[in-house]
């Protein structure tokens, strides 16, 4: 069982920077890929980006490729996304999920998730 918990959102002007991180418990963090995700208002949730296990792959949506940073520090049991340059379009709340394998398949499944924490850009 692992257990998740986001924090670092907040309100932000639009070019501005924010950093999430997700806290995990258990001791077996370290075995897992983490993924970010984040859902708008009247949308679904959509996946942003993946980091494996060991920090040596990783992935982004299209979106926030060049934008956003996502690392893992395991002896700390936490999963970061640096958030650069931030749009209007970027609002939403943002979640961490946990999997056993890293895939960059957008629509794998998850086995735990984080109950999120919201981000607010401001034009």
């Amino acid at each position: 069982q692992v257990q998740l918990v986001e924090s670092g959102g907040g309100l932000v002007q639009a070019g501005g920077s924010l950093r999430l991180s997700c806290a995990a418990s258990g001791r077996t963090f370290s075995s897992h890929a983490m993924g970010w995700f984040r859902q708008a208002p009247g949308r679904g949730r959509e996946f942003v980006a993946v980091i494996s296990q060991s920090g040596g792959m990783i992935s982004y949506t299209d979106s926030v490729n060049g934008r956003f940073t996502i690392s893992r520090d395991n002896p700390k049991n936490t999963v970061y996304l640096q958030m650069n340059s931030l749009k209007p379009e970027d609002k939403a709340v943002y979640y961490c999920a946990a999997r056993s394998a890293f895939s960059n398949n957008v629509y794998a499944p998850y086995d735990y998730w984080g109950q999120g924490t919201q981000v607010t850009v401001s034009s």
